[in-house]
């Protein structure tokens, strides 16, 4: 066994002469634990909420969109069809008009965001599990359906229970500046409300989905769309059909993968992350100090013992090796009961979901993810800290306890 290990496990456990040095080393190791817990829960719970914008994100999102850089809409031809889908990986592709126009239900109204799909949509995406109440259907017969935002819906007073009441949707006819006639000015369609869905409020209080045909005919659209959504063979890989697009349909398109539809968002998650690790990170180096504290007392108290040592022989390396290695000890046992402390209050949460939300949110109780090198990277941020902790203490007073000869 290493010596310098073997005294220092010693000194760890032994009764010292003042009982503060007791103290504070424990107090050391409850702080590391405390505060390498508290960066597994944080981190975990932030992982969570990231998977969980993400699901919910990629379930209006297809795996990848392409839109036209200049001006809003494009000619959906079957060339740029065919073109697409002879790219390998592409599995289908589903053509949307997304526009505003105005909503009206008795004397409530409001400006929403029309968006228009085909009936691919529905395998392009997984909208359909956003639907919490009523269906997904966009046309009954000859009656048009849409599929309502939650907060829309709230706005106007949706009512999926009423099938007799139309929503009346309007668009200015295009061309059409002047009319003696207001209502001649605008296009005007009633649909039926078939389910409401939820997203977040940025969605809820924008979005309402109805049949493409339905959306032409509102924005006097012929063969214009404003985006084709597409999805790919996961083990072809998106990159490398978002790279075959982008060759293939040249500057004249833009072509993003879903994180690149949504890139302000998770580049902020992905900010928020690393801000709150390093606020933490900061916090665990504030309770670090204890170290310092505890290795300055304990020198101290052991200075009989080290020039014990160093008359048997023990050089100065040794000596110093012996109180890094007891700081090192403390910072390793706290790291250890933080991390089995975070990792279990983590997968109670997962099991059993003891945070709940209140009634109307996306999920039940507070979401959370265990990511694996979340630990690696904590771990070594607090063996870090408790080693930069431990080495100013040990290279300072041992200098004064051990003789000139030995120093360094």
């Amino acid at each position: 066994m290493n010596l310098a290990f073997y005294i220092a496990k010693r000194y760890i456990v032994s009764k010292k002469s003042n009982n503060a040095i007791n103290i504070i080393s424990w107090i050391s190791v409850v702080a590391i634990a405390v505060g390498t817990a508290a960066l597994i829960i944080v981190l975990s719970g932030m992982n969570g909420l990231t998977g969980l914008v993400e699901n919910l994100y990629n379930s209006f999102d297809s795996d990848i969109e392409i839109k036209t850089v200049k001006g809003k809409v494009f000619d959906a031809t079957d060339s740029l069809s065919n073109k697409i889908k002879s790219i390998k990986g592409v599995k289908n592709l589903a053509f949307c008009i997304e526009d505003n126009a105005l909503l009206k239900l008795g004397d409530k109204q409001t400006i929403v965001t029309v968006k228009g799909v085909s009936k691919e949509f529905e395998d392009v995406t997984r909208f359909d599990t956003l639907v919490y109440e009523g269906r997904y259907k966009l046309k009954n017969q000859n009656a048009y359906n849409a599929v309502f935002g939650k907060g829309v819906a709230y706005t106007i007073g949706v009512n999926l229970n009423d099938l007799f009441t139309p929503i009346s949707i309007y668009s200015p006819k295009r061309g059409k500046t002047q009319s003696i006639n207001p209502d001649d000015a605008f296009n005007e369609f009633k649909i039926y409300p078939a389910g409401l869905f939820s997203i977040n409020d940025e969605f809820d209080y924008k979005y309402m989905i109805v049949d493409i045909e339905l959306a032409k005919q509102l924005f006097d659209y012929t063969n214009e769309i404003t985006s084709i959504e597409v999805s790919c063979d996961k083990t072809i890989g998106i990159e490398n059909v978002q790279e075959e697009l982008k060759s293939i349909l040249g500057p004249r398109f833009a072509v993003k993968n879903r994180y690149e539809q949504n890139e302000v968002l998770f580049k902020t998650l992905q900010t928020e992350k690393l801000l709150t690790f390093l606020i933490l990170a900061f916090i665990l180096i504030v309770a670090t100090f204890n170290i310092i504290g505890a290795l300055t007392m304990l020198i101290i108290e052991k200075k009989k013992d080290i020039v014990i040592l160093n008359n048997m022989g023990a050089d100065a390396k040794l000596i110093r090796n012996i109180f890094m290695m007891e700081g090192l000890l403390i910072t390793c046992i706290g790291a250890v009961i933080g991390l089995f402390v975070g990792f279990m209050l983590c997968w109670l949460q997962v099991k059993f979901g003891f945070v709940q939300f209140d009634e109307g949110y996306v999920v039940s109780a507070y979401p959370v993810e265990i990511q694996l090198p979340d630990f690696f990277a904590i771990l070594g941020v607090v063996l870090t800290i408790g080693f930069f902790a431990a080495w100013y203490p040990v290279r300072i007073f041992t200098s004064k306890s051990i003789n000139k000869d030995f120093a360094e």
